[in-house]
């Protein structure tokens, strides 16, 4: 295929048309750009200037490559400049009208070879097509911001897009150094169709006063390794835009889960629109600041003393239980590891020897730290041995009989006073405390895989626990180096609700062939930056485990869009459950 599209139009040069416009520059090409006036011009190319300049302070580029890059860029104010373009970029604002009459008058003015692209976000493609006589030649060109740093490119085709169109589109994105991901014309395409409806439940979680926009963020980012949290990614990206964005995704799909939360309704009525205008779900310093700043807080209720803990008792034999046993033996608490047979908890203490010693083997601790955190932990394969343990932490199977057998005897066990804990991360923590003469006394404690590396823990108070337990539990974290965060007693708690809608979205739109497996996850990884894509992600954790989860999600809200993907269920069904079994959305035993 020859290079495609020598010369490239730009028409409308705000922060993302001028970064497309330097991108395409850099690339050799020559740029028109086009802005609606003669001072809007000439503020646009001042920008372009100013932000080259920069960049060349920032050694992305030398003095000689931009004023070079500089020499290809033109920029006025007439549209029909454009008819020298073999491709055209309209990046005006994000109306629908607008973007329609621009390109009606393209399709007037370019020669009929011409390729028009649109840079919307969340617009219909097709509808925009539809104002020209050459919809074959009209497709989407979706760049993220920063156009200099983000290697996304969605390259959207309508059902009337030409397939040369599309795939010298993809070239084109290739030649400036970017990664085109395929994607059909619907509301959001992959990445904001993906992104948006996780923000919108993170903004209605926020708004029904389950956890603080503090909590939610922190559990996001160090329970996903996420570079934002959600709310302060709503507030990066606009409430204005993400509503506009999920308005879209509602008239299209009619899924509940797409209606915008009323408070991003409420914050845009208010002018508080995120960074741009100083507030929105955060306060920041100045307009277009990124600094937060304290508010003022509300009235807050006196601080509750917690209970004393000395030594803690954790019951399994697991990966998990032998991590939490691990965290709190790291921080000098007596540990009695408990198992259903000596033999089990042997084994675990062995398990726990092992990843201290691979702990000192990378620098992360030393032997005499090493031998002090294994001294403290007793293996024991008998729970009456938990009598008198000021904490026990319940780390068995993830299965409700198991774990209420198990805290009807630790209630017979334990002395008055010990606070009982779940790691569960999908059932009820009510049902376990009801298993118990002590409810007030039984709390969630929600530790993430590996314990000792993840931060985070969901601490998770019932409607029964007592108020100097959770203040013990949240105390214990600290001590352990541990992020807590607080919510209540509801399925999914705050990570797995936010996360695995998400993933079952991603699920349904590999089942309706929009896009695929590979694709999806270089989107996401890409556009958004986390760490793994949405398969990669399903096929590590199990795709057993996040079907289960799924169920408990659409058991507890009933929404129809949180039912489990039908391809998910039938994976399952196959045996194909991830990296586990060597095949899931992949396969990975011919890796």
């Amino acid at each position: 295929m020859e290079r495609p599209f020598p010369t490239v139009a730009v028409v409308g040069l705000g922060t993302m048309g001028a970064g497309i416009a330097v991108a395409v520059a850099r690339s050799g090409r020559r740029v028109i750009g086009i802005e609606a006036g003669p001072d809007a011009a000439a503020r646009a190319l001042a920008r372009i200037e100013e932000a080259t300049a920069h960049a060349v302070q920032r050694e992305r580029f030398t003095a000689e490559e931009r004023t070079a890059l500089l020499a290809l860029i033109e920029v006025g104010d007439r549209l029909d400049a454009a008819a020298a373009a073999d491709l055209v970029i309209e990046e005006v604002p994000e109306q629908l009208e607008l973007k329609r009459e621009v390109f009606a008058e393209l399709d007037r003015i370019c020669p009929p070879e011409t390729v028009l692209a649109t840079g919307t976000t969340a617009l219909s493609v097709t509808r925009i097509a539809a104002a020209t006589a050459r919809p074959e030649r009209v497709l989407g060109l979706h760049f993220f911001n920063p156009v200099h740093s983000m290697k996304l490119v969605e390259v959207v085709r309508t059902v009337l897009t030409a397939p040369q169109t599309a795939a010298q589109a993809a070239e084109f994105a290739r030649e400036l150094g970017k990664e085109p991901v395929a994607a059909g014309d619907r509301a959001g395409f992959v990445v904001n169709g993906l992104l948006f409806a996780y923000l919108n439940q993170a903004a209605a979680m926020y708004e029904s006063k389950y956890a603080t926009r503090e909590d939610i963020d922190a559990a996001m980012r160090l329970g996903c390794g996420l570079p934002m949290g959600p709310l302060a990614l709503l507030d990066l990206i606009g409430v204005d835009t993400a509503r506009t964005v999920l308005e879209a995704m509602y008239e299209q799909s009619r899924d509940r889960l797409h209606a915008p939360a009323p408070i991003l309704g409420q914050l845009v009525a208010a002018g508080l629109l995120g960074r741009k205008s100083g507030r929105g779900f955060y306060t920041y310093e100045a307009p277009g600041s990124s600094k937060v700043v304290a508010e003022a807080a509300a009235g807050t209720a006196p601080a509750v003393a917690g209970r004393e803990v000395r030594s803690i008792g954790v019951c399994g034999s697991g990966t998990m239980a032998t991590g939490i046993a691990e965290v709190f033996a790291k921080a000098g608490y007596r540990v009695l590891l408990a198992a259903r047979s000596q033999d089990k908890a042997d084994r675990a203490k062995a398990q726990l020897a092992r990843s201290l010693e691979r702990s000192v083997a990378k620098g992360r601790l030393s032997e005499a730290q090493r031998e002090a955190a294994l001294a403290l932990v007793a293996p024991t394969g008998s729970y009456a041995e938990l009598a008198e343990v000021d904490l026990v932490v319940e780390a068995v199977a993830e299965d409700l009989a198991v774990k209420r057998e198990l805290f009807a005897t630790l209630d017979k066990i334990c002395k008055p006073g010990a606070v009982l804990a779940t790691t569960t991360s999908s059932l009820p923590v009510i049902s376990c405390a009801t298993a118990t003469s002590r409810p007030q006394d039984v709390i969630g404690m929600h530790f993430f895989n590996p314990a000792p590396a993840m931060k985070l823990v969901e601490v998770v108070s019932t409607v029964l626990t007592s108020a100097d337990v959770t203040a013990t539990v949240l105390g214990l974290c600290t001590a352990v180096r541990k992020h807590a965060v607080e919510c209540g007693d509801r399925a999914g708690f705050i990570v797995n609700a936010l996360l695995f809608p998400y993933l079952n979205d991603a699920v349904r739109m590999l089942q309706e062939h929009y896009a695929t497996v590979d694709d999806i996850d270089t989107a996401m990884k890409l556009g958004c930056g986390y760490p793994m894509g949405p398969f990669e992600l399903l096929d590590v954790v199990g795709l057993d485990v996040s079907l289960t989860i799924e169920k408990v999600l659409h058991q507890e809200f009933r929404e129809p869009g949180l039912a489990a993907a039908p391809l998910l269920e039938h994976l399952v069904a196959a045996g194909c459950l991830g990296r586990k079994t060597g095949r899931g959305f992949r396969d990975h035993a011919r890796r």
